[in-house]
């Protein structure tokens, strides 16, 4: 079920349509963030982590085709809702291409921009089931890259990133060395290398320390364990 709280940000220079969008969504329950520029929208949209975003096509600094196109090359799952006074196909085609979700054609119902707003959230909550591993409090997107523990993003390393997620793949089970080393790093180690230790020991550090709850576990003589 979609959550009325979802984060969406509307990039929208007309101040008055701006506020009377952001009005019916805040009497729904969204949290709404509003730019009207385009640039600012776009940085804004990068930066922090939005749920929907519903721009207009012409806008100050740099239009909203633009920004679509941008935002679904670094956020592809982003949905976004395109809100245009342009309405014929070419332009509708145009938004499309951009890599817009959804497309409203100038004046609308309000009624009809919550509408999709719902069916989009579904749909993108939907799939991102498909790409979200957990285990407890540690979140991991495979589509963003992005890694949390509670609300907290953890940077790691690629390697670091790949180790965690087949830990994550197969939270629960005695993992040994060497079936890491094979499916981590595509190739056998010495058993009496301590390279896969360090590497561990990377990712304790960035995803166990000053947590009271630890996840990644030493089984000594057998290998490692992610659990809950």
């Amino acid at each position: 079920m979609v959550r009325n709280t979802a984060s969406i940000l509307l990039i929208e220079d007309d101040i008055r349509i701006s506020e009377l969008i952001k009005k019916a969504l805040d009497a729904q329950g969204f949290i709404i963030t509003q730019a009207f520029d385009g640039i600012v929208g776009e940085e804004l949209a990068l930066n922090k982590d939005y749920e929907l975003v519903i721009t207009d096509i012409l806008l100050p600094s740099k239009n909203g085709l633009g920004i679509c196109k941008t935002l679904k090359n670094i956020k592809p799952y982003l949905p976004i809702v395109m809100l245009t006074a342009l309405g014929t196909t070419d332009d509708k085609v145009e938004g499309f291409d951009s890599g817009a979700d959804d497309y409203l054609v100038k004046p609308f119902e309000i009624r009809e921009l919550i509408v999709r707003i719902r069916a989009l959230l579904k749909r993108h909550e939907k799939l991102g089931s498909n790409f979200l591993l957990k285990c407890e409090d540690l979140e991991m997107n495979l589509q963003t890259k992005i890694v949390k523990r509670g609300n907290i993003e953890i940077k790691l390393t690629p390697k670091e990133f790949k180790l965690l997620e087949f830990f994550l793949k197969n939270q629960g089970r005695v993992i040994p060395r060497l079936e890491i080393a094979e499916k981590v790093w595509g190739t056998y180690f010495d058993t009496g290398t301590n390279f896969i230790d360090v590497y561990i020991n990377y990712l304790r550090k960035k995803i166990d320390k000053g947590y009271n709850k630890k996840l990644l576990h030493t089984q000594s003589g057998m290998g490692f364990i992610l659990k809950a």
